[in-house]
């Protein structure tokens, strides 16, 4: 009797199958059962044949430490039921998403001869872990399985092959510049995506150009603040097709605290609990997370998308004020050049202005050179540029633009490319209001200065952000962060130089005011 026979059609919950298969090998009733992993039937309940084999056939450890067969939570069976081709899944912690999609990539691979199933982590330390649960899939399989049809011709650390069905499964680190390159993929789960070291767009893109174009592809993490890779992909989930699934903590049974009676309850936990039906230990668990977890509760165990992100991460500036801003804000009234140079307020007769202007070197992948236009008295963001621009066409818009806002007092970085803008300005150009600092022309950033410029931009977001018109700055200022070493810059794979030619201008202004104070 054949290995599936034994294991699975013997309580003659599939004779359906088993009539539809008599007299076929397990290596054909595999790839029948392949044919129909997302097939309903009454026999199954609410459960689909990938879900039956899941908890027929696969093994997982328990938080308890046993070995007990896969079956799907609430969170993994809400993901069954409205998973699509492309999706994306914002989650609280430890609530069962990679295993499960581990668990379908795995059914897939051992029953669709040629599969490529390709799981990447976040760190190898994450790669190791999640292959010890898809090695446990395979260990835990009938013992006529592993030794006849899913015999198993190479187990490493990341990669079992499958020589038999020609299929193939691998888990891979993202921080491996060479994941997935080389491969054609059929399913690809990629995991804490928002954890990703390096550049994780250009990670992911080299992935997805490896998943065939009818293959299955999962983008999934917790979050880690409103910026970077998955905070965009989540973002455009709907442009871009993907289906979106956000899980938060009560959907995972086992989080339950010590219970607290409802005549205890606040406000925000009695909206809380009527909104999502928690009770009196869910009430206790968050009150838990609140005090063990502090701020990095809402980050960790997610209630909201929108709350989550704004939480999660480690800005620097004050993520509620930014977004108060961002719904406020209006187009400008012009744009000019490409749309490099956004205006919102002309310049007006008898009023002075500082324009902060950050260079770059001009190249398509490198930094952007940043201009930004004050005035000086209020503080008011009247005007911007941002692109690509080498230091002697910035000089020329810089100087332009100077002049147009009743020749503007230029505050020009003389940091690296600073240097070669300033000499233009000054020998090209010939423009006569270049700040100085110390008798030499520019602005130095230096160890002492740069966070003395991002204190003085904070500050004026937390005391009223409705000095800044640009959509631009607003999304560097959301997504500069704090470093673990207390460095302070943009987060991976996102710019800040609308941000610092904005904190320079600004540092320049308090300088001007106290100017006739100190008698200088």
């Amino acid at each position: 009797m054949k290995a599936l026979e034994e294991n699975l059609w013997e309580s003659g919950v599939l004779q359906e199958v088993s009539r539809s298969t008599q007299g076929r090998s397990d290596r054909d009733r595999l790839l029948w059962l392949g044919e129909r992993l997302d097939c309903y039937s009454p026999e199954f309940g609410e459960d689909n044949v990938g879900m039956w084999l899941s908890r027929s056939l696969l093994k997982v450890r328990s938080r308890k430490g046993n070995v007990v067969p896969l079956t799907a939570n609430l969170a993994q069976r809400s993901y069954e039921r409205r998973r699509g081709q492309q999706n994306i899944v914002l989650k609280a912690r430890q609530m069962g998403i990679s295993t499960w999609v581990a668990a379908r990539f795995f059914l897939k691979t051992i029953t669709r001869a040629g599969t490529l199933t390709v799981q990447v982590a976040h760190n190898r330390e994450a790669a190791e872990q999640i292959f010890r649960i898809v090695h446990r899939f395979h260990e835990q399989l009938p013992l006529g399985l592993r030794s006849g049809v899913l015999r198993a011709s190479r187990v490493n650390t990341g990669q079992i092959l499958f020589p038999e069905l020609d299929s193939e499964y691998r888990v891979e680190s993202a921080a491996d510049l060479n994941a997935g390159r080389g491969m054609t993929i059929q399913n690809l789960h990629c995991s804490e995506v928002a954890r990703w070291s390096g550049n994780a767009t250009e990670t992911l893109a080299s992935l997805r150009a490896a998943l065939i174009p009818e293959g299955d592809l999962v983008l999934e993490s917790t979050p880690n603040g409103a910026h970077g890779c998955f905070y965009d992909e989540w973002r455009r989930a709907e442009e871009t097709g993907m289906v979106q699934h956000f899980f938060p903590w009560w959907m995972e049974d086992a989080y339950v605290g010590t219970p607290v009676a409802a005549n205890h309850w606040t406000q925000e936990e009695r909206m809380l609990a009527q909104e999502h039906g928690l009770g009196p230990e869910q009430i206790g668990f968050r009150r838990q997370l609140a005090t063990n977890f502090r701020q990095m509760a809402a980050q960790e165990y997610a209630e909201s998308p929108e709350a989550c992100f704004l939480a999660s991460g480690n800005c620097v500036f004050d993520l509620e004020r930014i977004a108060a801003r961002a719904r406020e804000i209006h187009a400008p009234l012009e744009k000019r050049q490409n749309e490099q140079v956004w205006i919102w307020y002309p310049p007006q007769a008898g009023r002075t202005y500082i324009v902060g202007v950050d260079p770059a070197g001009g190249g398509a992948d490198g930094d952007y050179a940043a201009l930004q236009i004050l005035e000086q008295r209020s503080g008011l963001q009247c005007a911007e540029l941002r692109g690509h621009i080498d230091p002697r066409e910035l000089a020329k818009r810089a100087a332009a633009l100077a002049k147009e806002y009743n020749n503007a007092l230029l505050v020009v970085e003389r940091n690296n490319h600073g240097l070669a803008v300033l000499a233009y300005l000054m020998t090209v150009e010939h423009y006569p209001a270049i700040y100085e600092e110390r008798g030499q022309a520019g602005w130095l950033t230096t160890a002492v200065s740069r966070p003395a410029m991002i204190e003085q931009l904070g500050a004026a977001i937390a005391m009223g952000p409705e000095f800044i018109s640009s959509s631009r700055l607003l999304a560097e200022c959301r997504t500069f962060v704090r470093q673990k070493d207390g460095r302070t810059e943009a987060a991976a794979g996102t710019h800040d130089d609308c941000v610092m030619a904005m904190a320079m201008a600004l540092q320049v202004r308090a300088e001007l005011k106290e100017r006739p104070r100190a008698g200088r």
